[in-house]
């Protein structure tokens, strides 16, 4: 795996808690099979960019059923050649600590 994307989306119009849609994405992505983890801010997806594209695309899209306005913002890592970064990445950080 190569690239790890954060993810935060979320509905602008559906009033002050939005868990709701936020819990519908997270169930897509669990559902990709792709290894994730999240946090308040958002969901860090580890895979291949074809793939984590297209997960990205089915959280918009289920989203875009209901939402009349749909914040999103995506980050993205690449590393040739990296397997698991998620966890490589914070135990890199955690054993500088």
């Amino acid at each position: 795996m190569s690239v790890i994307v954060e993810l935060s989306i979320f509905p602008m119009d559906k009033g002050v808690s939005v868990s709701p849609y936020v819990a519908r994405a997270v169930k897509i992505i669990q559902g990709s099979g792709l290894p994730y983890e999240s946090n308040p801010m958002g969901t860090c997806i580890e895979g291949q960019w074809p793939e984590v594209v297209k997960v990205v695309d089915q959280c918009f899209k289920d989203l875009q059923n209901d939402c009349d306005r749909i914040y999103l913002t995506i980050k993205a890592d690449y590393r040739k050649n990296r397997s698991n970064g998620l966890a490589g990445k914070m135990a890199s950080v955690e054993s500088q600590l």
